[in-house]
C-alpha cells in the first residue's frame, strides 16, 4: 500500500487509451490526470479508481498520476479467441483496451477448443507484471460466426440472453387475476377509446394512448404506461435480475429483455381486447395544445386496437380508416407541443438510422433507412409531455418544497468540446455563433436548417459527439437538449430500470408518503449504475448494427456505390456508404492517380500533383474491396 498524504488522494472513473496509458478525471481539480502503464497496477478501463498525484514535469501542465487501489471494477468479462501456445491456453480478447491476453488454466477452459470464440471472466490477477488469470464460462462459437459475435457482443457488455432459474420460476408464479377490492383504488378507464402504436415487429407495448373530447371543446389526452411495479416488488428475484441489467437490449437480430418474456411480451404487455394494469398520466388540453389540468395514477385500460406506424401512418394519409378522428386531433396536438418546445430552445436532431431485412437465418438481404413519419413524432411528443409532467411533480411536494426523486438530465456541452465543435464547423466552411462562450440551440437549429444534406447527418454525429451524455440523477439540472427544466423517464418500465424506479416515487409520492427506505446517497448510485448500463447496452447495439453492416457489405464485393466522406487520416479516407450507411476505409496506398498529402490542420488529403483534394462531406463512388467479418472492417477503393 503507498502511503500519502490524504490531501493528495482522489477517486474518478478510469479511461484507457489504445497507447496503454490511463486517463483519469478528477472533477474536484476540474482536470485529467494522465496514468502511465507502470503506475495502473490492476486497473482496467472503465474501473473507478483512488490516485494520488505526482508532480507536474517541467515545461508541461499535464498531471501525472498513480493508481493506489481499484475501488470498483467495470468489467472483468471479455470474449476473445482461445489459443494455445507451447501448451498454455490464452485468450486473446476482441476489446482493443485490455492490453493483456488472459491466461486459462487447462482445467478451466471448458472443453474449449483452440481458435474458438469463448467468454471469459478474469479469476486471479496479482500485479501488471503478470498476466491475468481467468476461467471460460462460456464457449461462443467459431470466430466471424455471427451468431457467436452477437452472443460475444452482449456478454462481454454485462447482458446475458438467459435468466436466472430463480427469476424464471418467480416470475412464473405471477398471476394476471385482479386482486380483490382492485377496482377500488385503481381507477377504470376501459371504456375509454385507447390503442398502441408501435413498430411491426415490437412484442413489449409500453404504453397507449387515450382520447376523448370534453363539452367545452377541451381534449382529455391519457398516456398509459405498463405497470411494471405491480408486477415487480421491491429487492425481489426478478427485481434484482432487473436492476442488475437496468435496461433491455436491441440488438439487430434479436433482443435481450430486463423482464423475463413472460413479463415483458405478456403480463405487462398493453396488449388489444385484455384489460390491462396501467399507470397513467392524463392530461386536458385546449387547442392549443396548453395543458389545463393533469392527473396521475394506476388505472385499468382496455387497448381496442394495435396499431404499427406504419397503419397508422396510413389512416393520417388516407383520411380515413379506424380512429381517424383521433389520430388527426393528437397529430394537431402534437405539432403544438413540438413547435412550443423547439421555440423553447429544443434542439431538432434528425439522426439517421438504418433498419436490417433479414432472412429466416438473421441474414440481412436488405437495408433502407428509417423515416420518421407524423405518428413517429406523436407518441414522441406525448411522452415528452408526460415525463416532464412526472418530473416536475415528483420533484416538488408543493412552489418552495423540493423533495428526493431521479431525473433525466443532460448537462450543456464544455468549454474545451464546445471550442472543438465551432473549430470542426468552420473547417466545414460554417459557423456557429456563441453566446457568452456557450453553444445557443437557436443557432443550432438555424445551422441544421442551411447546411447541405450530405454534411447534415456527419455534423450532427459531431454535435452529439461535443455534447455531455444524458444520464440518470437525483441532482437536477435540466434537460439541455431538450431544453427542459425538468425531465425524466416515466413511460418505459418494462424495458427500463429508472423507469420503473420513477413509477415507485410516484406512487410514494401519490400516498403523501416520503421516501423512507432509501437515502439520497443510495438513490444516487442506482442512478450511476443504470446510467453505465445505458451506456453499455448502447454501444452493444452500436456494435451489432456495424457486424450487419459487415455482413451486408460482404455478400457485395465488387459491387459499386455512392458514399459519404465521413473522415480523414494520413493513412486513408473514411466513406460511408449511402443507403446502408456501412462505414469503411479508402486505404491512400490504393488511391494510385498521385501521391496525396493529409492536411491535418484543414482535415483535406491532397493530390501533390494533380491538386485534387478530398474533404469531409464530399460524395464519392466506392467500390466495395474486402470485409473481415471478425475485425468488422470493410475496405473500399475510389471509382472513377
Amino acid at each position: 500500500m503507498i502511503n500519502k498524504p490524504k490531501q493528495n488522494i482522489y477517486t474518478g472513473n478510469l479511461t484507457l487509451t489504445k497507447s496503454g496509458n490511463g486517463i483519469v478525471y478528477v472533477p474536484e481539480l476540474n482536470t485529467k490526470v494522465e496514468i502511465k502503464p507502470q503506475f495502473l497496477k490492476t486497473a482496467l478501463n472503465r474501473d473507478t479508481v483512488s490516485i494520488c498525484l505526482q508532480s507536474k514535469q517541467q515545461g508541461s501542465n499535464q498531471i501525472s498520476g498513480e493508481v493506489i487501489s481499484v475501488v470498483k471494477e467495470a468489467k472483468r468479462g471479455f470474449a476473445g479467441k482461445i489459443v494455445q501456445e507451447n501448451g498454455i491456453w490464452f485468450v486473446h480478447t476482441d476489446d482493443p483496451r485490455m492490453p493483456f491476453a488472459i491466461t486459462i488454466p487447462a482445467n478451466k477452459r471448458k472443453h474449449a477448443k483452440p481458435g474458438q470464440k469463448v467468454f471469459v471472466k478474469i479469476d486471479y490477477w496479482k500485479n501488471r507484471k503478470q498476466p491475468p488469470f481467468g476461467v471460460v464460462i462460456k464457449v461462443l462459437g467459431t470466430p466471424g460466426n455471427i451468431d457467436s459475435e452477437m452472443h460475444g457482443i452482449a456478454l462481454e457488455k454485462g447482458f446475458d440472453w438467459e435468466f436466472p432459474p430463480k427469476v424464471q420460476k418467480t416470475a412464473e408464479k405471477l398471476s394476471r387475476n385482479l386482486i380483490k377490492d382492485e377496482l377500488v383504488w385503481r381507477k377504470d378507464l376501459r371504456g375509454l377509446t385507447t390503442f398502441t402504436i408501435d413498430p411491426e415487429d415490437a412484442k413489449d407495448f409500453d404504453d397507449a394512448l387515450s382520447f376523448e373530447i370534453n363539452n367545452d371543446n377541451t381534449y382529455t389526452v391519457g398516456i398509459h404506461i405498463a405497470d411494471v411495479s405491480h408486477y415487480v416488488q421491491e429487492d425481489d428475484e426478478i427485481d434484482k435480475e432487473a436492476f442488475k441489467r437496468a435496461t433491455s437490449v436491441y440488438l439487430v437480430d434479436r433482443t435481450i429483455p430486463m423482464l423475463p418474456e413472460i413479463l415483458s411480451n405478456d403480463l405487462c404487455s398493453l396488449k388489444p381486447n385484455e384489460d390491462k394494469r396501467a399507470f397513467s398520466a392524463i392530461f386536458t388540453l385546449n387547442k392549443q395544445g396548453e395543458v389545463l389540468n393533469e392527473w396521475f395514477g394506476k388505472t385499468l385500460i382496455h387497448s381496442d386496437k394495435r396499431f404499427t406506424y406504419e397503419e397508422a401512418q396510413a389512416v393520417l394519409d388516407s383520411q380515413k380508416g379506424t380512429f381517424f378522428s383521433e389520430l388527426e386531433t393528437l397529430n394537431i396536438l402534437a405539432k403544438k407541443l413540438n413547435k412550443k418546445r423547439i421555440k423553447e430552445g429544443s434542439l431538432i436532431f434528425e439522426t439517421e438510422e438504418v433498419k436490417f431485412t433479414l432472412n429466416k437465418k438473421g441474414k440481412p438481404i436488405a437495408v433502407h433507412k428509417k423515416e420518421r413519419q407524423d405518428v413517429h413524432k406523436l407518441i414522441e411528443e406525448f411522452m415528452l409531455l408526460a415525463n416532464q409532467h412526472v418530473a416536475k411533480f415528483c420533484g416538488f411536494e408543493n412552489p418552495k418544497k423540493t423533495r428526493l426523486s431521479i431525473y433525466r438530465i443532460h448537462e450543456k456541452p464544455t468549454q474545451e468540446k464546445t471550442q472543438d465543435l465551432v473549430r470542426y464547423i468552420e473547417m466545414l466552411g460554417y459557423t456557429l455563433p456563441l453566446n457568452k462562450g456557450q453553444i445557443h440551440s437557436v443557432e443550432v437549429n438555424k445551422l441544421f436548417s442551411e447546411v447541405e444534406s450530405s454534411l447534415k447527418n456527419q455534423l450532427q454525429t459531431m454535435m452529439v459527439r461535443s455534447m455531455q451524455k444524458a444520464r440518470y440523477s437525483t441532482k437536477n439540472v435540466g434537460h439541455f437538449g431538450l431544453a427542459f427544466p425538468f425531465y425524466t423517464h416515466f413511460t418505459s418500465p418494462i424495458r427500463r430500470y429508472p423507469d420503473l424506479m420513477i413509477h415507485r416515487i410516484l406512487q410514494t409520492y401519490l400516498q403523501k408518503k416520503s421516501l423512507a427506505k432509501i437515502s439520497a446517497k443510495q438513490l444516487e448510485d442506482q442512478c450511476e449504475h443504470c446510467s453505465a448500463q445505458e451506456k453499455e447496452a448502447m454501444e452493444a447495439e452500436r456494435k451489432s448494427v456495424k457486424i450487419k453492416q459487415v455482413e451486408y457489405m460482404a455478400d457485395r464485393i465488387g459491387q459499386v456505390f455512392k458514399g459519404y466522406v465521413t473522415g480523414i487520416t494520413n493513412w486513408g479516407i473514411y466513406v460511408e456508404e449511402q443507403e446502408s450507411k456501412a462505414e469503411g476505409m479508402v486505404a491512400l496506398r490504393n488511391i494510385h492517380d498521385d501521391l496525396y498529402i493529409f492536411n491535418p490542420n484543414d482535415f483535406v488529403i491532397k493530390g501533390e500533383k494533380n491538386g485534387k483534394e478530398f474533404k469531409i462531406g464530399d460524395t464519392v463512388l466506392i467500390k466495395v474491396k474486402s470485409v473481415d467479418l471478425e475485425e468488422y472492417t470493410i475496405d473500399y477503393v475510389l471509382k472513377k
